[in-house]
């Protein structure tokens, strides 16, 4: 049921839906992209938080994290900067290989995307491992980018993510799910 009824302050934890996705519990954000109050709401509390933080574009990694960051681009009146899987972009691109759980991955950004001493928030619909969002962060810094910031949908703190960014950034995350039960 959509709630699109009267804006109210939705819990926006109890909106997830967990399940088991190739053996391994999947948090799913699609309950909350589908209810405009509860999307609205995720990014709306998002911005309230960074939009002091002199940020001159929003990067975000495909392809959940591009829904969460472009709308929070739009809301904030920055830019937005796609990180991809390699060959997704066109034009010149700069590669970062690097190790998930599992296996290695490589992203890429356009080489003309971040300038020296430009202002980024990194956005993300999931902190898990902290593999993903170390990748990005080592991508933009590799432009001389200043991260100023990093936001997500949702933290697995059961998984420990933040020890691979060693704390060095602001980080907030809506909604925190400190076990693998539902």
């Amino acid at each position: 049921m959509c709630t699109n009824e009267v804006y109210k302050k939705v819990d926006l934890k109890t909106k997830l839906r967990s399940t088991d996705f190739k053996g391994v519990c999947f948090w799913d954000i699609a309950p909350i992209l589908k209810d405009p109050v509860c999307f609205k709401q995720a990014v709306q509390q998002l911005a309230e938080h960074f939009k002091n933080k002199k940020i001159d574009v929003i990067c975000s990694n495909e392809a959940r994290g591009f829904i969460i960051g472009a709308a929070l681009a739009y809301e904030l009146g920055v830019g937005f900067i796609p990180i991809r899987k390699k060959g997704k972009l066109p034009f010149k691109c700069v590669d970062l290989t690097y190790k998930k759980e599992y296996e290695e991955d490589t992203i890429q950004i356009q080489e003309d995307a971040i300038c020296k001493n430009q202002n980024v928030l990194l956005i993300d619909d999931l902190l898990a491992t902290g593999g993903t969002i170390k990748a990005n962060i080592d991508l933009v810094e590799k432009f001389g980018g200043n991260i100023v910031g990093l936001g997500f949908l949702i933290e697995l703190e059961y998984l420990e993510g933040r020890k691979a960014i060693n704390n060095k950034y602001e980080i907030v995350s809506l909604i925190k799910i400190e076990t693998t039960k539902v």
